[in-house]
């Protein structure tokens, strides 16, 4: 897969300059993040592997035990 229209749109999103010789090191990490992303998106998941419980931050005026 060819990354180099993504690259170059978020470089130039961002501001970024990316030189002749930073180049293939960042299209190697877009392959490799690509890699990455093809074995976590081809797991089996089911509601079971839901992540777990969901952070809900408590005042510090209530202190511990209120809800």
């Amino acid at each position: 897969m060819d990354h180099t229209p993504y690259i170059n749109a978020a470089a130039a999103t961002l501001g970024l300059k990316i030189t002749a010789e930073q180049r293939p090191g960042v299209t190697r990490f877009f392959g490799l993040a690509a890699e990455m992303a093809d074995l976590v998106n081809g797991l089996p998941l089911t509601p079971a592997d839901e992540p777990g419980q969901v952070f809900r931050p408590v005042s510090p005026d209530l202190g511990e035990g209120a809800a």
